[in-house]
């Protein structure tokens, strides 16, 4: 069915727009985002200095209002009074869709509260890109960024283990390399997709599987959006690792990674890659 191509300036009306922008590659936001930050009265940016890097591009010079978490509920009676006077205006975050772990949801149930109308402008997402091109279950759960106390990080995890899905986090880059413990304590036996740089130049997607996850070797540039998979059964292994094998391991060690030889083990047995890389690591501790 080929969808109605309604022109937007026959349609478009005053209220909020909630608008998609790109994650990273600018040329990634839709036909109608373009529109309706045209005919936008106001543009409410997280970060006005990022945000004219895409508004200049596409040549867009409707008025821009900084509106982040420090600002939003100072902001609350000024832009509701600039909507009930009848004006456009466009909400946009620095990449992806607005107050999904980004502000917004102050001043959208401000607009409810004033019965002003908000309309949706879907585009680019970090959670469906991610998701997308994991393999793992199609049911997920968002849980967004890292809390700040480890405490309720370890509450929240906790809860998680039993969900039947993947999860996603968002995670900041000096985090990361703190938080594998974290993830490999309580998603042992699960796989995870580590996406840097969505859809920039140096784009970078990283699978593993939790309990053999190696830091970076210095903080990653970008925000990081990782995919854990749902909790996978572990393999019965029908083979076990002989005793025998011991000294070509122990060779291994010396000029290979343990996630190396893991990996190359594995490829020739039904041993578990979890069992494979703890007994290397066994092995490469003894003294």
């Amino acid at each position: 069915m080929i969808p109605h191509t309604e022109n937007i300036n026959n349609r478009i009306k005053s209220g909020l727009y909630i608008v998609s922008t790109p994650i990273g590659n600018l040329s990634d936001i839709t036909l109608r985002a373009l529109e309706v930050l045209k005919k936008s009265d106001y543009i409410l940016c997280e970060d006005t200095r990022i945000s004219k890097n895409l508004l200049e591009r596409y040549e867009i010079k409707s008025k821009l209002i900084a509106n982040h978490k420090f600002n939003e509920k100072k902001n609350l009676s000024k832009v509701i009074h600039i909507l009930k006077s009848g004006s456009i205006v466009s909400l946009i975050s620095d990449a992806g869709t607005p107050s999904i772990s980004d502000p917004g949801a102050i001043l959208i149930n401000e607009c409810s509260s004033n019965d002003i109308d908000i309309f949706p402008i879907p585009g680019a997402s970090a959670v469906s890109s991610a998701v997308s091109i994991s393999g793992f279950s199609e049911k997920y759960f968002f849980y967004g960024f890292f809390p700040e106390k480890r405490n309720k990080l370890k509450e929240d995890l906790e809860r998680l283990i039993n969900f039947e899905g993947c999860i996603i986090f968002f995670i900041s880059p000096r985090k990361f390399n703190k938080s594998i413990k974290d993830l490999k304590h309580y998603f042992s036996n699960r796989k995870i997709l580590v996406c840097r740089e969505m859809t920039k130049f140096y784009e970078e997607y990283i699978r593993s599987d939790v309990d053999i996850l190696e830091p970076f070797k210095s903080d990653p540039k970008g925000e990081l959006t990782i995919v854990i998979s749902e909790n996978v059964k572990e393999k019965k292994s029908s083979i076990i690792l002989k005793e025998s094998d011991k000294k070509n391991i122990q060779k291994m060690i010396k000029i290979l990674s343990i996630k190396d030889i893991t990996d190359l083990i594995s490829q020739n047995t039904n041993v578990s890659k979890r069992e494979i890389y703890n007994y290397c690591l066994k092995l490469k501790n003894e003294k």
